[in-house]
């Protein structure tokens, strides 16, 4: 068999025997009905139990608002930093098949876990009148369940939507575009699962019960696991490459080692060797590139440097270009994290102020305030479709790209949308203070005369920003992370909305010691219509403000990688990314 073999995938990829994976028996859309399918009931059994879990923490566990909002974004934050350990373990060793398949085992674990804390005497916290006294034991017990779920989603997370972008080869132009449409209907997928938990699923565990509540997601993610492993025959696999951490750190010593070397003014003096493939398992040459020259001493051949080469004084371009991708990717990754705050608003502070709202539906039925994240998810629903089929022709026709719009400009318009959002959430909480004075209802327990439905523009808003920051965050980590490092790379992407929850967690927590000072109650005291929450939506959309206009400096100074078996035509994106 030839390397040209059209038979044959020309990226690397395997079948589920190891073999060179046959094009038209593997891969492509017929693989990923499964991977999509995983994904939706492993996001609804993710959702299903999040979403309401601000209120969970205050009901079961007798938890003030600031502290269960901290906790909750303080979870949120880990199921979004374990993905660094899960892509490791992907890249390095296991390669991301097998990975996803040993994480989802210890997620269930955590499942099963929770759904006891809820349902089974001794580890559910004993209730009276409404009131609910849990021992310390049984609270431990709930974040053990919790912890363990964050630790089995950081083996999925990242490698789900990569696994599902391998099942198209790039040197074949008819599968990279569909690569692109992949990211869009995998995001949906997500927003389908998410649509389920935030209706059924939270009416569920307000009016039947958190077992019932916490056990369905546990039945779900059952399934999720079934429809992994039926698509088994049909999966293309990237070998794993080793420890990429290993790699960087040998450019780092190997560059210092020739600190006081100059780099050659022609650069096809560096080392590479000569095979077609490079020297890091499952991955393609890259080409090299200006930036970061010092990094480039490590590629630089001495008489000293003979075989057998040490990956610790000599290293290939490709290595060295490796770490120049990461590095290049680290200012765009740092202008995810208020995009992150904002979006994690959605499961903490617009919880609690719907929760002081009118929630019925009729002079019966009432909808819970966590089930106001279905109109984000509606959104999401609406937009993609749109996007995929009437924004991406319509801007390729103006702008010449096959994708329309280039990675970093999309990335853009969602941050300017989300700004929009935290207006929206401002503006309705000071409607909502008003109605508090006009009324007199400081105090009261009862619903303002005011209807939960106006919060929809604020979820819709974001549900928006979400369709072009977080899907073009997806792509964008997926294609311009070297090939033996995307997961990692993909993981690096989610750890935004780690970040983001964490920030926001010291944003309240900063707000909270600041403005009580004095005796004050504060912007977010635990009776909203005492406090003044509008403050804190204008101040993330002044963060939101600053942080677009970091993005755009940053923008315009990134360069895409390139590989060595393609034409490099994207240059320099000084149009907010240059790339078709």
């Amino acid at each position: 068999m030839e390397a040209t073999d059209k038979r044959y995938t020309e990226d690397g990829t395997t079948d589920v025997h190891g073999r060179p994976a046959v094009r038209k028996n593997t891969g492509n859309w017929r693989a990923c009905p499964y991977i999509l399918a995983n994904e939706c009931c492993e996001r609804l059994a993710y959702y299903g139990m999040s979403t309401n879990l601000v209120n969970y923490m205050k009901d079961r566990l007798n938890q003030g608002n600031a502290k269960a909002a901290n906790n909750v974004t303080n979870w949120s934050g880990t199921c979004y930093i374990t993905p660094l350990l899960g892509a490791f373990i992907a890249d390095a060793y296991l390669g991301r098949y097998r990975t996803i398949a040993s994480f989802m085992i210890v997620y269930i674990i955590g499942l099963i876990l929770l759904t006891m804390t809820a349902s089974v005497e001794g580890l559910k916290a004993p209730c009276n009148h409404g009131v609910c006294d849990p021992t310390t034991a049984q609270t431990a017990v709930v974040f053990v369940a919790l912890y363990l779920i964050a630790l089995g989603t950081g083996g999925i997370k990242p490698c789900v939507s990569s696994f599902g972008a391998d099942q198209f080869d790039e040197s074949d132009e008819s599968e990279k575009k569909r690569k692109s449409s992949f990211f869009n209907w995998f995001y949906f997928s997500i927003n389908i699962g998410a649509l389920i938990a935030s209706s059924v699923l939270v009416w569920i565990q307000n009016n039947v019960g958190w077992g019932w509540g916490f056990g369905i997601p546990a039945v779900v993610m059952s399934i999720a696991v079934v429809s992994f492993f039926l698509g088994t025959p049909l999966y293309r696999h990237q070998k794993p490459g080793g420890s990429p951490i290993t790699r960087v750190a040998q450019v780092i010593v190997a560059s210092l080692r020739k600190s006081g070397m100059d780099v050659p003014d022609d650069k096809s003096l560096l080392y590479e060797v000569a095979d077609k493939e490079s020297v890091i398992q499952g991955s393609r040459k890259l080409g090299h590139t200006d930036e970061f020259k010092f990094l480039d001493k490590a590629a630089i051949v001495t008489q000293e440097d003979k075989n057998p080469v040490s990956p610790w004084k000599l290293c290939t371009v490709t290595q060295v270009e490796e770490l120049k991708s990461v590095v290049r990717l680290l200012p765009i990754w740092a202008t995810g994290i208020v995009f992150s705050t904002v979006y994690g608003q959605m499961g903490t502070m617009f919880v609690l102020q719907g929760n002081t709202l009118d929630p019925y539906m009729g002079p019966h039925f009432k909808i819970p305030a966590a089930s106001l994240s279905i109109f984000d998810t509606i959104s999401v629903i609406v937009w993609v479709p749109i996007y995929d089929r009437i924004i991406v022709p319509l801007a390729r026709r103006s702008t010449g790209r096959e994708r329309g719009f280039t990675q970093l400009t999309r990335m853009g318009i969602g941050l300017v949308i989300s700004i929009f959002s935290m207006v929206a959430a401002g503006i309705l909480e000071v409607v909502r203070l008003r109605i508090v004075a006009n009324h007199n209802m400081y105090d009261s327990q009862a619903y303002l005369p005011i209807s939960i439905f106006w919060q929809i523009p604020q979820y819709f808003i974001v549900g928006a920003a979400e369709v072009f920051t977080f899907i073009g965050q997806l792509e964008f980590f997926y294609d311009q992370a070297p090939d033996a490092m995307r997961s990692l790379c993909s993981a690096l992407s989610l750890t935004t909305v780690a970040l983001g929850n964490y920030l926001s967690t010291v944003l309240v927590t900063v707000v909270t010691g600041i403005t009580t000072r004095n005796g004050k109650l504060g912007w977010i005291p635990d009776n909203l219509n005492r406090g003044h929450l509008d403050y804190f939506f204008w101040l993330l959309a002044v963060l939101s403000l600053v942080n677009f206009v970091a993005y755009l400096l940053i923008a315009k100074w990134y360069t895409y990688k390139k590989t060595t078996d393609e034409e490099f035509d994207y240059g320099s994106s000084s149009e907010l990314g240059t790339q078709g």
